[in-house]
């Protein structure tokens, strides 16, 4: 009976146990109940046994590979200990153990089911996986992976142990493949992690691996990929891939901090290698360049030239029938973009050909400007206080959601994200919106010039009319250049604190970094290895210097050889992402942007503008009727004529619109200005500064720990970006005018002007 129970336990059949674990109902007589039991328990362990046995071989034969490591796995588990227990049991009954067999003759079953007591729960936990396993088909490793370490986590430390070997199997098979793309940048055929877009497949990721981590595994591998597809004359040294190899085996994914800090580790030294090698300063000064020019409108000649294109392709589909050549397409817009370079200095930018617009609703009928009053301030009324919608702006140009982006190519892609893009755009966005705004109110005020010097050929020194009528047509043209000429003043102070106080303030300051730091790395470059510039036969540039495995520390330390410090003068990667998210956070913030009340104050002041320079265009450019025109005179019921009294109201409705809004302008410029700042968190450089991070408006200084301030270079170079509205609101109110308030007096609003 011992020995058929043994043979039983290993995973013989046993005419003892014809089904399941139930003993034979011939031999049930012959049993003690207790006997019975004791026995029936050892034929469910056994039971048990053979289900696992049975169910890992079938899943062997029929699944991916992570399954088949469980498997394996399982199998190794069940041969080390399982039937290594069966053995030494049966050994021990051969030798007589006193422990086991009683009196040297007799083996109690109870002793035998107390020895393999310990592998009830596990055994039971093992069916139940490899039941799971078998009802998946196919499942992927980032989810099998959670479903071990999920099921390790039990107070039976026996079944936790089994668990967390099992995990650990499957995250080696893992491992090999999170290597291969890490450190060689190759995408396995079979069951990859990662498409060939670079992104990670569904399931391909267990939930342990860290956001920061994922984001450093794509930048690394494809970072290595790319290079090795570029054919690039240099490649990364072997004993560095060596060390990162052996670093990611040397620590598992279910270990968060280790296995971050290592990741960590190698985009540390594979981004400060690229930057020594692909990206180089002169790129990244070309890119600073190419944003600044388009993106930032520094480009004036051809910021203008765009304007007036656009408005050109309104005016056509306006003029043209209804039907399909009436709409206006993206590439209508893109092809604008070619015929506004026409004649600028973009005409030969190689940047040009990487800009695009996009209209996110689809080809649209252009608009012409609202004259609405009422729709407008019922909106106004609505916006205030509210979080800043990133459209405000977009819908400047064409009255729908219009967007400018960039086609990022290796490797700049290393260097700009999409959220870099996604702040640039917000940012053209404003700059168009305000640059066409200003554009506007200037050909409005040239408009109006023209036809008043053409009335005073023939009404002499006064507008023409009776003697009724003179009065009010001189108040109302009066009204009129009052008007045009406050939104003129108010866009003429914006654009100039915009484009000299910030963008070129910021962009001279970004400039002057990269230009220090670039002189540091070319002189380390220098010392520390020859490089070589001349054109391959790819036409890549061979870039073929002097490596060895201390050239990142040697990067890490070239400040010191060269009279400064290490940590003020170093630029790596991680670095120059640094200095580039300061950058754009600072713009944002230096023009209003990140203050949501300022901004939709600022998005309908310029709607105001454009309500207003519609309207004289409506008009024939003039705001005082023709005096031939019907009611341009009083009639014989009437104090003045009805064209006068209707101008006359739209006008000053206006104006009062204009100037509640520059004072509330003022007032929340002031409030946010002298408030007490608020905490707010260093840059982050993996990070970009995009403008839906933003949900608070602060005017202090960009907040730096001590190690940003110090690679930011000397800190006389920190301009407070506090400092840049401080100015704007002394242009603003250099004669006194707002903060007396004498604007907001209605009986001033005339009178005034």
């Amino acid at each position: 009976m011992i020995a058929e129970i043994l043979l039983v336990l290993a995973g013989h059949p046993s005419s003892l146990f014809p089904k399941n674990h139930t003993v034979h109902p011939s031999f049930s007589p012959l049993l003690h109940p207790g006997e019975q039991q004791c026995i029936e328990s050892l034929g469910q362990i056994a039971f048990r046994y053979r289900t696992v046995k049975n169910t890992c071989a079938q899943l062997q034969l029929s699944s991916t590979r992570y399954v088949s490591a469980v498997c394996a796995a399982i199998n190794h588990i069940l041969k080390d200990e399982y039937e290594a227990l069966v053995i030494s049991t049966e050994e021990r009954i051969l030798r007589r153990d006193a422990d086991l067999v009683a009196s040297g003759s007799f083996v109690p079953l109870s002793s035998i089911r107390a020895t393999f007591a310990e592998w009830d729960a596990p055994l039971a936990a093992l069916v139940s996986l490899v039941e799971d396993l078998e009802a998946r088909k196919g499942v992927q490793p980032g989810p099998l992976i959670d479903l071990l370490l999920e099921r390790a986590k039990t107070g039976v430390h026996r079944i936790a142990n089994i668990f967390t070997q099992l995990s650990h199997a499957v995250e080696r098979v893992w491992r090999v493949q999170l290597i291969a793309f890490v450190v060689h940048g190759s995408i396995s055929t079979a069951e990859p992690l990662v498409s060939d877009s670079y992104t990670f497949l569904d399931g391909s990721l267990p939930s342990c691996i860290t956001p920061q981590a994922r984001d450093s595994i794509l930048y690394v591998g494809r970072a290595i990929s790319t290079v090795r597809a570029a054919k690039w004359q240099k490649r990364l040294p072997t004993d560095l891939a060596i060390e990162h190899a052996k670093a990611l085996e040397d620590v598992m994914p279910d270990d968060q901090p280790n296995f971050d800090r290592v990741i960590s580790h190698i985009r540390t030294n594979v981004s400060e290698w690229l930057w020594m090698n692909v990206l180089t300063s002169q790129a990244v000064e070309e890119a600073v360049d190419s944003f600044a020019n388009y993106f930032l409108l520094r480009n004036g000649e051809f910021s203008l030239a765009l304007i007036r294109e656009i408005e050109r392709l309104k005016i056509s589909r306006l003029t043209v029938r209804s039907g399909a050549t009436s709409m206006i397409r993206e590439q209508d817009l893109n092809l604008a973009l070619l015929r506004a370079s026409l004649g600028t200095t973009a005409q030969q930018d190689p940047a040009l050909s990487h800009l695009r617009f996009l209209l996110p609703t689809g080809p649209l009928r252009p608009l012409l400007p609202s004259l609405g009053g009422g729709v407008l301030a019922n909106s106004l009324s609505r916006s205030i206080g509210k979080q800043l919608d990133s459209s405000l702006f977009t819908s400047t140009f064409l009255g729908t959601p219009l967007i400018l982006t960039y086609t990022v190519t290796w490797p700049l892609d290393l260097f700009v994200h999409p959220a870099e893009l996604s702040s640039y755009s917000v940012l053209f966005s404003y700059l168009s919106a305000l640059r066409k705004t200003h554009n506007s109110i200037h050909t409005c005020w040239s408009s109006l010039s023209n036809t008043q010097r053409a009335r005073r050929r023939w009404t002499g020194l006064g507008e023409g009319g009776t003697a009724g009528d003179l009065e009010a047509r001189k108040e109302l043209l009066r009204c009129g250049w009052g008007v045009v000429r406050d939104m003129s003043w108010f866009l003429d102070t914006i654009m100039g604190y915009v484009m000299i106080d910030v963008v070129d303030v910021e962009y001279r300051r970004l400039k002057k970094q990269l230009r220090s730091h670039g002189g540091l790395e070319e002189e380390h470059t220098r010392k520390s290895g020859s490089i070589s510039t001349e054109p391959s036969s790819t036409g890549v540039p061979n870039l073929s210097s002097t490596y060895s495995r201390n050239s990142i520390a040697a990067s890490r330390s070239a400040a010191s050889h060269l009279g400064g410090t290490t940590s003020s003068l170093r630029l790596d990667f991680t670095t120059l992402r640094q200095m580039h998210a300061t950058y754009l956070d600072r713009l944002l913030t230096g023009c209003l942007l990140t203050n949501p009340e300022v901004t939709v104050t600022l998005a309908s002041t310029f709607e105001v503008c454009e309500r207003f320079v519609a309207q004289v265009e409506r008009w024939g450019g003039d705001i005082l009727p023709a005096l031939l025109f019907e009611g341009s005179l009083k009639g014989d019921e009437e104090e003045v004529g009805v064209l006068v009294t209707g101008r006359r109201a739209v006008v000053v409705e206006i104006n009062e619109i204009f100037h509640d809004l520059l004072i509330n302008f003022y007032e929340q410029l002031s409030s946010a200005t002298f408030q007490r700042p608020l905490a707010s968190s260093s840059v982050d450089a993996s990070k970009s500064m995009a403008l839906g991070g933003h949900t608070t408006f602060n005017m202090s200084r960009i907040p730096m720990n001590s190690t940003s301030k110090a690679r930011m270079g000397d800190k006389a170079d920190i301009v407070d970006v506090r400092r840049h509205v401080e100015r704007l609101m002394l242009r603003l109110d250099f004669n006194g005018g707002f903060s007396k308030f004498s604007w907001g007096r209605k009986d001033n609003i005339l009178g005034d002007l």
